[in-house]
Formats: structure tokens, C-alpha cells, sequence
């Protein structure tokens, strides 16, 4: 096949969402496309799509995202304009991705995954540990409330929603003393004004996905397919592979508590799981270390004893 390269009078299109780390994620695609194939940037075009997870109305009431919908809340805009050939590629970040793709969707693009570790935001302390008694704390995340919880059972817990701007004016309005953020968003916007301190793994494990972006395109599309493959990072779709082969054999959604990391060292895959309750009363971790090319076994195996621990009646709340 004769690779057909888009040009500015037909560009190719690329899709994200309008919020300024979401612009830069597509902006860095776009760069590492132009840069692979030597073309001027303005042979692509990144066109905004709002998702229902932007609805500036939900935002602003801190409404939870369980109340909403589900992961799909970031995603099903962006992956109907990509069915309906309205844009060419979409750019997600990978934790906000579900664990299947809709019918004529592939996903098999990912760059090169920023900082996994989540940062404490705080103007007046540097870590959890600071935080006085009873001190409230701003998070829309499942995962990080029940880990907080866990960790330190006397903090007060508020839902917290919207992008980093958003969020750090509702620190500086005094709703909350800290919030959390990722690292790879705070970098990718080179925004190191922000009172951040990250956050160990050890102390505080990431989001399935954490730090990497995905570009998913339509199954025939064969021309997209060979530009992505050209900016195709194999390192972190091998780190993704364990660790999204651990979140789908939970089930996991954005209604329950799961956080998971795989590193890589030379030909081993060493992945870490936790799964939680909402309150945090009660975490089941562990981890798995094998060759790369087991990751997704691990993966699930992974996922399979930390279940049988937990016991039967583990996720119950799910269908309150």
C-alpha cells in the first residue's frame, strides 16, 4: 500500500477533548507525527470534541462521575465523531479509556508514558502525612478517596471535579486543604508553579494507565495505521497490556476503587495491584513479577487472587 500523507489542504484529523492538558496530548501527537514523517503541522488539524465529562455544569456542582456514567463519560463523543469519519485518530489519556473498544475501533498506538505517580497539592503542607486531624481534602477519584481513607481514616473527603485551573482555585477558595493531580499532566503542561509533591507508589499506587496517551483509529483505516505505527512506543503498550489485562478481569469502572502499576526491568514485568473499599476500610494489594510477555497472564492472575482474598462479598456495594 502506497502510504497517503495528509497535507494542509487535506489534513489528517485529530480529535481530543478541549481541556489544556487534553490540547497538549493532542498537540504532542501531532508534533511526533509531523516530526516522523516530515510534514508541516498544519497537515494536521485537531478538532475539539465536548464529551459528556466536560459538561461545565456538572463540573461546577462536583457532581461524582459515578452519577454521571462511567468511563465512557470522557470517550463516546470522540469515539462516534472517529466511527463517522468526522476525525481521522482521537487521543485519549489511557485511564479514562475502558477496557474494550466499541465495534470498528482499534487501539494499538501509545506514546512514550510520562511520571505514573500521582502529586499532592497543597499550598500549606507537602505530604498526607502533614495534613492536621480532621483536615478536608478535594478529590473526584474513587481510588485515591479510598486509599486517603485507608491511609489516614480521620480526614474529611470532598468531591472535587474539573481541570487544574479549576481545581487549584477551589483550593485557593479554601474548599479544601490539598487535592490530588498527576504528575504527567502537571508535566506535560510545564506547569511547575503548582505546590506539588509526588507521591511514591509505596505510599500511594497510580490509576490503571496512569501517564500514557492512547490514539485509537478505525479498524480500516490502513493509512492511519501505518503513520501511528511509526510513533508507536512498544515499552509502555507492554506495561499497558498487564495492567489493563488486570483492571478488565475486575471489571473495573469509574465506581470502583482499583489502582495498578507494571515497570519494566530489561526482560521483567513487575506488576502491583490494589483493589479497595469506597471507604477505605479494607485493601487487598499484591503484585507479580515474570517475564514481559506473560503481562497480561499476570495480569489476570493477579486479579484473580486478589478477588479469591478479598472474599465474595468484596464489591457488594457496587449494586446498592
Amino acid at each position: 500500500m502506497t502510504l497517503r500523507f495528509p497535507s494542509p489542504a487535506s489534513p489528517l484529523k485529530i480529535g481530543t477533548r478541549g481541556s489544556p492538558l487534553a490540547l497538549a496530548q493532542a498537540h504532542e501527537t501531532r508534533a511526533r507525527l509531523a516530526a516522523a514523517f516530515d510534514l508541516p503541522e498544519a497537515a494536521f488539524e485537531v478538532v475539539v470534541i465536548k464529551t459528556t465529562g466536560d459538561d461545565r455544569s456538572m463540573i461546577a456542582a462536583d457532581r461524582p462521575l459515578k452519577e454521571i456514567g462511567n468511563k465512557g463519560l470522557f470517550t463516546k463523543e470522540i469515539e462516534e465523531a472517529t466511527i463517522a469519519g468526522r476525525i481521522d485518530i482521537a487521543v485519549h489519556s489511557m485511564k479514562d479509556m475502558p477496557t474494550e473498544q466499541p465495534a470498528g475501533l482499534m487501539l494499538d498506538c501509545y506514546l512514550p508514558r510520562e511520571d505514573t505517580r500521582d502529586a499532592f497539592i497543597s499550598p500549606h503542607v507537602t505530604t498526607i502525612h502533614d495534613l492536621p486531624t480532621g483536615a478536608v481534602v478535594g478529590s473526584s477519584s474513587l481510588r485515591r478517596r479510598a486509599q486517603l481513607l485507608n491511609r489516614r481514616a480521620d480526614l474529611r473527603v470532598v468531591e472535587f471535579r474539573g481541570n487544574v485551573q479549576t481545581r487549584l482555585k477551589k483550593l485557593h477558595d479554601g474548599v479544601a486543604q490539598a487535592t490530588f493531580l498527576a504528575m504527567a499532566g502537571l508535566n506535560r503542561m510545564n506547569m511547575t508553579e503548582v505546590p506539588k509533591t509526588p507521591i511514591a507508589p509505596a505510599d500511594m499506587l497510580p490509576a490503571i494507565a496512569q501517564g500514557a496517551i492512547g490514539i485509537e483509529r478505525r479498524v480500516d483505516d490502513d493509512s492511519a495505521a501505518e503513520m501511528l505505527a511509526a510513533i508507536h512506543d512498544t515499552p509502555t503498550a507492554q506495561r499497558l497490556a498487564a495492567e489493563r489485562a488486570f483492571l478488565a478481569r475486575l471489571d473495573g469502572s469509574c465506581d470502583t476503587p482499583i489502582a495498578g502499576l507494571a515497570e519494566l526491568d530489561g526482560d521483567t514485568l513487575r506488576l502491583r495491584g490494589e483493589i479497595l473499599r469506597p471507604d477505605g476500610s479494607e485493601a487487598q494489594a499484591g503484585e507479580r513479577r515474570g517475564p514481559v510477555a506473560d503481562g497480561a497472564a499476570m495480569g489476570r492472575d493477579l486479579a484473580d487472587e486478589l478477588l479469591g482474598r478479598a472474599g465474595p462479598g468484596f464489591f457488594d456495594w457496587r449494586a446498592a
